[in-house]
């Protein structure tokens, strides 16, 4: 049900150049990606270089806070389409013993930016 679901949802592990793992459909439509492309894209590519400083700083708050509400920010598909999320929720996400494994995103409101 959740890859199948009307709103995005994507997450990416701990690396120290953190790797996607996760794209429902809408995600790998809204990125232009399959699942095999997804899967081995580093997250940080999700957004053009100039707003990338911005996007860490929300992961790095997400991270103190547990969780980061309200986002919005341009975005970048595979094959240059800009578009902007507008209300994300960012969270941690843990194992059963409280270890951090990732950070995942929700968001349904995405506007074409050209």
């Amino acid at each position: 049900m959740l890859f199948e679901a009307s709103f995005v949802v994507v997450s990416h592990g701990v690396e120290p150049d953190p790797i996607l793992n996760y794209g429902n459909q809408i995600a790998l439509d809204l990125w232009e990606l399959s699942w095999d492309q997804f899967i081995r894209t580093p997250s940080r590519l999700t957004a053009e270089p100039d707003d990338r400083a911005e996007r860490e700083r929300m992961l790095m708050q997400a991270r103190a806070k547990g969780y980061f509400g309200g986002y919005g920010g341009v975005r970048i598909s595979s094959t240059g389409r800009r578009f902007l999320v507008e209300q994300a929720l960012i969270w941690n996400v843990i194992d059963p013993d409280g270890n951090s494994i990732g950070q995942a995103a929700t968001f349904s409101t995405m506007v074409d930016a050209g």
